[in-house]
């Protein structure tokens, strides 16, 4: 089964990914208190930027240290700070 996942952003929707027969994992698929490996950023232009400007690239560490009840923010430690993402921006981050 294949699956999609849809971002909705500024009244556009932007098509996420998915590779072959499984979904891929993001950012707001990581447990709180874990940790994992940016492999891709999908997002693009201005947005894609401010998550580098961020120190989020591409093998960077990323650990998990908060999710907010209703999921936004996410809390995470990357490069030794703390740092808060909308679900939105946590959705473009495909970890490993």
């Amino acid at each position: 089964m294949r699956f999609l996942r849809l971002l909705v952003r500024e009244n556009k929707y932007m098509l996420i990914m998915w590779k072959g027969d499984e979904t891929m994992k993001t950012l707001r698929d990581i447990s709180v208190g874990e940790s994992a490996e940016v492999l891709k950023i999908h997002g693009e232009g201005a947005l894609k930027k401010r998550i580098m400007d961020m120190g989020i690239t591409k093998g960077t560490k990323v650990y998990v240290r908060k999710v907010a009840p209703l999921g936004d923010p996410v809390e995470v430690t990357v490069r030794g700070y703390e740092l808060s993402l909308r679900k939105e921006d946590a959705d473009i981050l495909e970890m490993r």
